[in-house]
């Protein structure tokens, strides 16, 4: 009978002993010192031994390996030997020497058999030099101590390019255990990497045909479809989907898209609705799928009621939904409206540079300064870094007649401009202007000339 390894000292060492070198008593409520049941294993083994350990724990694997010679020396017995070997391959592969770890892997192996934690040393050793066909043959072998490295197996086909094997695997785990997302995904990668395409078409079919109110592979089937240009087939799945499965709310990321392209508004809309109510849709999809039906009201105008409609109910929930309806009528030229947006986004997404940037900038060009001193102020508080704000909260106090609070922002400010020839005109513009509101001719004179000393590339 094989004699059992087991593990002594884990958490600490990560090492494996032999049950005469580890066993322990329990009684009166005490362990006994593992050290009293060592036996007839000589001192000098134990001294030599526990000193790799020592050594190993600190990162010291050359010494850690000149002791486990001396302890292997001394060892009387084949296990003795082997456990010598199995700590030996560990440093060796710590020190990245694969060739002498896998011959001290293997001459445990060869003594004692297949054990659980020597095959796992030994296939990490083979996936650490992405030694996948050494691999494959220590993961079967491992497969008789835990099922759950069929899956191991698996990627280990598709990573060797036996993809037949691979999909015959990952059949058998379904079966087995059910469907997982990690096995699907492999699945799919495999049929992209063959370019068997209408093999996973099948395969999804398949599996919708034995589950009609399986949501996820009618998704992954319109996904598909999309993927190979047949739309037509996609918008038909959808509808399936939806037949199916009336109350699904993922089916209409697909369906509003459908609506878009052939024309229907109406059913789009609807679509985009459910999206940005559903809880099912994480908030960069959601605005994804905002971007799309700006681009579309961009290109038919008549739709803008039901945009701003579709913006008050999604902007509950983030303040980029008002940066993206500022940026819409931004590019239209309509000034008013962008602003309008951008404020009631910053009001909800304080911590958005770029809707804080752009509202500041419609702000001061729409001669709101009062607002713009205000926004800037509470933006250099979560920004202190950016050179911009400052510049802006000087224009702002300018605008106001607070030249000593515009020239404290303006000359702090200066210090965080970097290569930016523009900019760095725009503060010395500022500054001459707030010397010269608060008297000083002589300084404003100063920032003046640096402003035009200051070469702005055009």
């Amino acid at each position: 009978m094989k004699q059992k390894f087991i593990y002594i000292l884990l958490i600490f060492f990560g090492i494996l002993l032999p049950k005469q070198l580890c066993a322990q008593e329990i009684i009166n409520d005490s362990i006994q010192n593992p050290m009293d049941q060592l036996g007839d294993v000589a001192d000098a083994f134990q001294e030599n031994f526990f000193e790799a350990l020592k050594q190993k724990a600190i990162e010291n694997y050359e010494l850690a390996l000149a002791a486990l010679n001396k302890a292997e020396k001394v060892a009387k017995t084949e296990e003795n030997k082997a456990v010598v070997y199995f700590e030996m391959g560990k440093n060796h592969t710590y020190l990245k020497q694969y060739l002498e770890a896998e011959a001290d892997f293997n001459k445990v192996l060869k003594s004692q058999g297949d054990r659980i934690d020597v095959l796992e040393q030994f296939y990490e050793l083979y996936y650490r030099q992405k030694d996948y066909e050494k691999s494959i043959p220590l993961v079967q072998r491992l497969i008789f101590f835990d099922e759950d490295y069929k899956e191991d197996l698996a990627n280990l086909y598709t990573l060797t390019k036996q993809y037949d094997k691979a999909l015959e695997q990952l059949d058998e785990l379904d079966q087995l255990w059910g469907e997982s997302d990690i096995r699907n995904a492999l699945r799919a990668q495999i049929y992209r990497a063959t370019g068997n395409t209408e093999g996973a078409i099948e395969n999804l079919e398949q599996k919708i045909d034995n589950n009609p109110k399986n949501e996820k592979e009618y998704l992954n089937l319109i996904f598909l479809y999309s993927d190979q240009g047949n739309k037509e087939k996609a918008f038909e799945t959808a509808k399936n989907l939806l037949k199916s499965n009336p109350k699904s709310q993922l089916v209409h990321l697909a369906l509003y898209k459908f609506y878009l392209d052939e024309g229907n508004a109406s059913e789009a809309i609807k679509s985009m609705k459910i999206v940005f109510a559903s809880e099912e849709v994480d908030k960069e999809t959601k605005y994804k799928v905002l971007g799309d039906f700006i681009q579309f009201v961009n290109e038919n105008p008549e739709y803008e009621t039901e945009l701003a409609e579709i913006v008050n109910q999604f902007s509950v929930e983030n303040g980029r939904v008002y940066e993206k309806l500022g940026d819409y009528y931004a590019a239209k030229d309509r000034k008013e409206d962008a602003l309008n947006a951008y404020e009631k986004g910053i009001a909800q997404d304080p911590d958005n540079y770029n809707l804080l940037k752009n509202t500041l900038l419609f702000q001061i060009e729409f001669k709101k300064y009062e607002a713009a001193a205000k926004l800037s102020a509470e933006g250099l508080e979560i920004f202190p870094a950016q050179a911009l704000l400052y510049l802006l909260k000087g224009v702002a106090n300018n605008g106001l007649e607070k030249s000593d609070v515009a020239i404290e922002s303006l000359e702090t400010g200066l210090d965080f401009v970097f290569e930016n020839p523009k900019m760095e005109h725009d503060f010395y513009e500022q500054l001459s202007l707030a010397y010269s509101k608060k008297g000083d001719t002589k300084k404003a004179n100063m920032y003046s000339e640096k402003a035009i000393a200051v070469k702005v590339p055009n």
